[in-house]
């Protein structure tokens, strides 16, 4: 029993002691270290080599001047001027000129055949020189050394209508010789529109579509060929 309380008085005691005695030990010395360093080379930066950056070549395009939509576009109409029809093409040149600001709308007349053109210039003198027998055939057949026909006794026995019928009937002749029948719609040198091949007028709003898509197609095709393709080196 002794050695049993001395053991557990003496132990805490002794412990006791040693934490004291540590605690005001001085610290060991470093070890010397004999590692040899090599001497420390001041940081110079690499330079820096220029960057170069792969461009990529895309078609140069013509930039189009802004402007109204029928600028630089021409929309001819050729229509029969003896046909009367000159106010139906003054009201499609309003309608365009409205629609497409800009535009130049040109109206002309379309010739008929050249057989049709030959005849109306032969059917004046013809009226001319019936009606100038008709007033003065008494003196004309005897100095030609002909006798007067049968005819010549029918009109000469109503002369001033026979002139008046002869006029008027060399007059229908003549305009109908003239008159081609025809309205030709051209936008930019195309033709969109022909009446003498649908036997009719355009409408309005098929006229407008017509031209819209023909000046679509004009704006496209200048686009692509204004483009300006880079040349490899």
């Amino acid at each position: 029993m002794d050695r049993a309380r001395f053991l557990l008085v003496g132990l805490p005691i002794f412990l006791f002691c040693s934490d004291i005695f540590s605690l005001f030990a001085p610290p060991p010395a470093k070890p010397t270290s004999h590692h040899v360093h090599a001497p420390s080379t001041p940081y110079q930066p690499k330079p820096r080599q220029p960057h170069l950056q792969q461009t990529l070549e895309f078609p140069v395009q013509k930039q189009a001047s802004i402007g109204p939509i029928g600028v630089g576009n021409i929309v001819k109409i050729d229509f029969c001027t003896s046909c009367s029809y000159k106010g139906t093409a003054v009201n499609v040149k309003n309608i365009l000129e409205a629609e497409f600001p800009g535009i130049d709308v040109v109206l002309a007349n379309y010739p008929p055949p050249f057989p049709k053109r030959m005849l109306g210039k032969v059917v004046p003198v013809a009226q001319l020189g019936i009606i100038a027998i008709i007033a003065a055939g008494e003196q004309i057949f005897p100095r030609l050394g002909m006798a007067p026909p049968p005819l010549y006794y029918s009109l000469r026995a109503n002369r001033f209508g026979s002139m008046a019928s002869t006029w008027l009937l060399g007059n229908f002749i003549q305009s109908f010789l003239q008159s081609s029948g025809a309205f030709e719609v051209y936008c930019n040198g195309e033709l969109i529109f022909s009446k003498l091949r649908e036997n009719r007028f355009p409408g309005e709003i098929e006229l407008r579509n017509l031209v819209s898509r023909r000046l679509a197609n004009t704006r496209y095709v200048s686009n692509i060929e204004g483009t300006v393709w880079p040349q490899n080196a």
